[in-house]
């Protein structure tokens, strides 16, 4: 019988330890914290969001870094199958907006616990309060196991499913970078990812709490022809800068590189054209061709944004409908189409969702998730340089690179 150790009690390592253990190795699965899955429990503000109802060239498109690396991950371990692998562990689940998947009682804690349950079926074995300290070898290029502030525990194969550096405070402290430097890997640089933004313009601070629904985002490099990103969704005003999903999402674009000259153009009315749109503000200013500009906006903007967006425009908001010139339309019309706001940080790990960045992937074996340079040591989820955008895929990741290293390991040679 094989012996596999898994180093952390995250989605990633619950699930190796469940793939190992279902495959008959003897697994062991070690947590520095005092819980199993301390980052899921805030995932998905509680709810825990953990995949996306899309097939695997679905799942592949919203991946940013190194897709094609996971092609045999997602092969393995699809989102269908790790849906059925919740409900038959008695999870319910339900679909909502955006194929986004979560537990029907909303409660992350039913994912960890199904994941614990599993295990436990299976005779994997999880120690608690454990720290690993260093990954050892026999000097012959083979893991022989690892080394931990409670002793030495031999294993034929380690997975290494130590996450990132997001929300350090579950945990995530980046161990799995210096596991993976001190025997010969590369770790490609890493930065916050969908993490929330901070903005230079003092007028959206002051719009704190305001939400935006199906409003359309682009983030533009002034060097570029093309948007960096651009997607239709939802966004928050913070008091720091903005937040919500599709700025979440936009940041992976803009967090390596912020004060570069990035802007980010919100449109307020997607859905037409700028065209169509300064019709709508022409027939609206004639419809209302005594009132005051400020009055005469309230069919487009939502009452908070009416001050901000007026002032913007520079017309005065006592100005008569019927003053206002072709110009200063065509500008107030050009506002509703790309209200720009420029991001100068991040909000940093402490609210990053995911770290873009990890261990090189070019030195692992994407059919098996083992290591090029070590026999018997293997990379699943955050730690690895691999990232998406919101929605449920980067939880996917983790639990198809999880499964995939788990039977990798528990298999041996023979497998792949």
């Amino acid at each position: 019988m094989r012996s596999v150790l898994v180093i952390g009690g995250g989605p990633a390592g619950m699930m190796a330890a469940c793939a190992a253990a279902a495959r008959g190795a003897s697994a062991v699965l070690i947590e520095k914290n005092e819980k199993l899955g301390k980052k899921l429990y805030i995932t998905g503000k509680g709810r825990c969001n953990l995949t996306n109802a899309a097939d695997a060239d679905g799942l592949l498109s919203r991946v940013n870094t190194n897709a094609r690396f996971l092609y045999s991950a997602f092969s393995a371990l699809g989102s269908a199958a790790t849906m059925e692998f919740f409900e038959s562990n008695n999870v319910p689940l339900v679909v909502e907006r955006g194929r986004r998947v979560f537990p029907a009682s909303g409660h992350a804690s039913d994912i960890t616990s199904a994941l614990e349950y599993y295990m436990k079926k299976h005779k994997a074995r999880v120690i608690l309060n454990r720290k690993a300290l260093s990954i050892e070898t026999d000097g012959g290029g083979r893991v022989s196991g690892v080394k931990t502030d409670g002793g030495f525990i031999s294993a034929d194969a380690v997975i290494v499913a130590t996450g990132g550096l997001s929300y350090p405070s579950t945990g995530s402290t980046g161990d799995g970078y210096g596991f993976a430097e001190a025997l010969g890997h590369s770790v490609t640089p890493r930065f916050p990812s969908l993490v929330p933004l901070t903005v230079s313009e003092a007028w959206a601070r002051e719009l704190t709490g305001l939400s935006l629904k199906n409003i359309r985002v682009s983030v533009h490099d002034p060097g570029k022809k093309k948007p960096l990103y651009a997607e239709t969704g939802e966004m928050l005003f913070t008091h720091t800068g903005v937040s919500g999903p599709v700025i979440l999402s936009a940041s992976r674009f803009i967090a390596d590189k912020p004060g570069k000259g990035i802007k980010i153009f919100i449109d307020l009315k997607p859905a037409l054209a700028f065209e169509k749109l300064d019709a709508r503000v022409t027939r609206d200013f004639h419809e209302n061709i005594n009132r005051h500009f400020s009055n005469a906006v309230e069919g487009l903007l939502p009452q908070r944004l009416i001050e901000t967006v007026v002032a913007l425009s520079g017309i005065p908001p006592s100005r008569k409908t019927n003053e206002i010139t072709r110009e200063e339309r065509l500008k107030f019309t050009g506002l509703l189409k790309g209200l720009a706001i420029t991001p100068v940080a991040t909000a940093g790990y402490n609210e990053a969702v995911i770290t873009a960045g990890g261990v090189d992937v070019r030195e692992i074996n994407p059919s098996t998730l083992m290591s090029k340079k070590i026999n018997g040591l293997y990379f699943a989820g955050e730690v690895l340089d691999v990232d998406a955008m919101t929605g449920g895929y980067n939880l996917q990741i983790a639990f198809s690179t999880g499964y995939l290293a788990g039977i990798s390991a528990a298999e041996g040679e023979a497998y792949g």
